[in-house]
């Protein structure tokens, strides 16, 4: 670290054969490792540990207690042939994980920012593309690669080698099955597999994180009334919403279904609906 940089004199370490731009600001107890490069108008919070080999550009910033693996990329150029090279940023939250070879990009040309925000677990070469929003408690699983303008919701589940399209939306405490992929919305509590495929509601996610028996059946009773069988969607939801009383994790679902824009994930078609959901 060069005497008298916007770093000297606090407690961050850095390794001798770090590159560290004079605009990078270290919290305390940054450890920055061996042939890290950060370049650009950075900010790193506390006890943010960088173990080797990792890249930061642009205009970036992390919270306290992050995780970089070896081979992670933050805040690189999107991969967008309209972007010129304007300022846009990545806001990273804390205490998120970024195992090796972890992709996240800066906004596009027409976003502003990448979000992620806490405690997210990015597994072996997954990618966030820019302008994604990614919430808090979320997996993104090894191969994962969610394209520009994708959403996932706290606590989301996307399996490894999932593909995302762009401008998709994945809703909270929903899982994404090994291999599927999907270019419509994923709705909050539900299971997808194959190509954009609802299988039933992830009742064991549900339940790991506190949820009680009979939320989860009126959940499952809502999937079987949505998804049990191909419908017009608005129809069923109308219709579901006027036979019995909704719970709020109900109206949670219902409302993402009618804020979709791409459309929303079928339900399974020669088979019976919530198949799959219960205890594996």
């Amino acid at each position: 670290m060069p005497p008298g940089s916007a770093n000297a004199g606090n407690e961050a370490r850095v390794h001798p054969s770090a590159v560290v731009g004079p605009q990078v600001v270290l919290g305390e107890g940054v450890e920055v490792g061996a042939f890290c490069l950060l370049d650009g108008r950075i900010k790193i919070g506390a006890r943010t540990r960088l173990i080797g080999h990792v890249t930061i550009l642009g205009d970036t910033e992390l919270g306290e207690d992050n995780v970089l693996h070896p081979n992670v990329v933050i805040g690189d150029e999107p991969q967008d042939l309209a972007y010129t090279g304007g300022v846009r940023l990545v806001r990273i939250g804390s205490r998120n994980v970024f195992r090796e070879g972890t992709t996240i990009h800066r906004a596009s040309e027409h976003g502003k920012v990448t979000i992620v925000g806490d405690g997210n677990f990015f597994m072996q070469n997954s990618h966030a593309a820019h302008d994604c929003r990614i919430g808090n408690q979320a997996i993104i699983a090894g191969g994962a690669l969610l394209a520009g303008w994708v959403e996932v919701g706290d606590r989301a589940l996307v399996s490894g080698n999932c593909v995302v399209h762009q401008f998709t939306r994945i809703g909270r405490l929903a899982m994404l099955r090994g291999l599927s992929r999907t270019s419509r919305d994923v709705p909050p509590f539900c299971i997808m597999d194959l190509t954009h495929t609802l299988r039933g509601i992830n009742v064991v996610g549900l339940r790991r994180v506190g949820f009680k028996s009979e939320q989860i059946r009126a959940l499952r009773d809502a999937f079987t009334a949505l998804f049990g069988q191909r419908q017009n969607l608005k129809l069923a939801v109308e219709r579901l919403l006027s036979e019995r009383p909704a719970t709020p994790e109900v109206l949670e679902m219902v409302e993402f279904i009618r804020s979709s824009k791409r459309g929303v994930a079928f339900g399974p078609r020669n088979r019976g609906a919530d198949e799959d959901s219960a205890e594996e």
